[in-house]
């Protein structure tokens, strides 16, 4: 069992991360139902909370079956953090989490997200200032460095862990990558191999199969994996994961009535949560990722895309199922540059 505080996770946990538009109240509920662990809300700005920004205080909107999740903040100053953290502490989720990891220019103009890899003086301070003001357990995100010759993950990790965060999630990309090129992990098992790290350490980045979940659980130690992209139009990835590592078997792919059957979850609590007009004009980038791989999908597409009620999107999505049944999806398949050997795991 992993501990983060008070809250208990499963040995070898899988996390959903923290995505900007994507990882919302419906998203994370067809997530949650596949097996993701522990989530996290989409990243919201501390200046914006402490303005009362409408778009802000939604992102702290959160339920019961969601739990154990945690929100995530980001920011540049040290009062504005400590003010966010208390705020958040009265809407009561299980974490709060930092991120010191966004790499898009909006976020890193400001001095925060990977920004404040430059200046971990800095990064101290504002995670001490949270610590400070919150009763919740903390937790951080962030990436290896801001380039490949600032790569200071290391330090990050015990400065941190010494302020008090009680677990850290990696990605293994410096801020000047973005998403390019592939994650490198070796410094993350370097700080999960540290004798003076004593909390969670969880990697992010790349896993987008269940040969590659099992491969680098054994061959860097992390403890536990989060998950981003690849749950995006396919949150199986997290029950298929975990299926492969407890047998080492796969799961039969989601047919098209799974896939239509989550279609018609997120696009409901979509619209629970936002209203009618809203709820499906949110949905509507969700359905390429949903109905990927289909032939000759595109017309359907069109459809879901200018409809505009909800019993006449649930008629196209039961035109779609129909004329699908029995399509067989193509899997995921493991990158050839790597391999790893296929057996169950105790």
């Amino acid at each position: 069992m992993i501990k983060i505080g008070p809250v208990s996770l499963p040995d070898f946990p899988l996390l959903l991360a923290p995505m900007e538009d994507v990882s919302d109240p419906p998203f994370r509920a067809v997530c949650k139902d596949n097996g993701a662990d522990l989530m996290f809300t989409e990243f919201i700005s501390s200046e914006g909370l402490i303005r009362d920004a409408i778009k802000s205080r939604q992102k702290l909107d959160i339920y019961e079956e969601e739990r154990p999740i945690g929100i995530q903040i980001f920011g540049g100053d040290e009062e504005a953090m400590a003010l966010s953290a208390q705020i958040i502490d009265t809407v009561q989720p299980d974490l709060l989490d930092i991120n010191f990891g966004c790499p898009v220019k909006k976020v890193v103009t400001k001095g925060a997200g990977a920004a404040v890899l430059k200046d971990i003086d800095l990064m101290v301070r504002l995670t001490a200032a949270c610590v400070r003001s919150t009763k919740l357990p903390v937790t951080v995100k962030t990436r290896l460095g801001w380039d490949q010759n600032s790569i200071n993950i290391m330090e990050v990790a015990e400065r941190l862990q010494d302020v008090g965060i009680q677990a850290l999630s990696i990605h293994g990309r410096t801020r000047a990558q973005l998403y390019k090129g592939e994650a490198d992990w070796e410094p993350i098992a370097r700080v999960k191999e540290n004798p003076h790290i004593h909390i969670p350490i969880f990697g992010n980045g790349d896993i987008d199969t269940p040969e590659k979940a099992l491969l680098y659980k054994n061959r860097y130690g992390v403890d536990g994996i989060m998950i981003g992209r690849a749950a995006i139009g396919y949150p199986w990835i997290f029950r298929e994961i975990k299926h492969y590592l407890a047998t080492g078997e796969h799961l039969p792919a989601p047919s098209i009535s799974d896939r239509v059957e989550v279609i018609r979850k997120h696009l409901y609590r979509s619209i629970d949560w936002k209203g009618l007009v809203p709820g499906i004009n949110e949905m509507r980038r969700h359905y390429n990722n949903y109905l990927k791989g289909l032939p000759n999908i595109r017309d359907y597409r069109q459809q879901l895309v200018m409809a505009k009620s909800r019993e006449e999107i649930d008629g196209i999505l039961s035109q779609i199922e129909a004329q699908y049944q029995g399509y067989v999806f193509e899997r995921p398949k493991p990158d050839a540059s790597w391999t790893c050997e296929l057996k169950p795991q105790d």
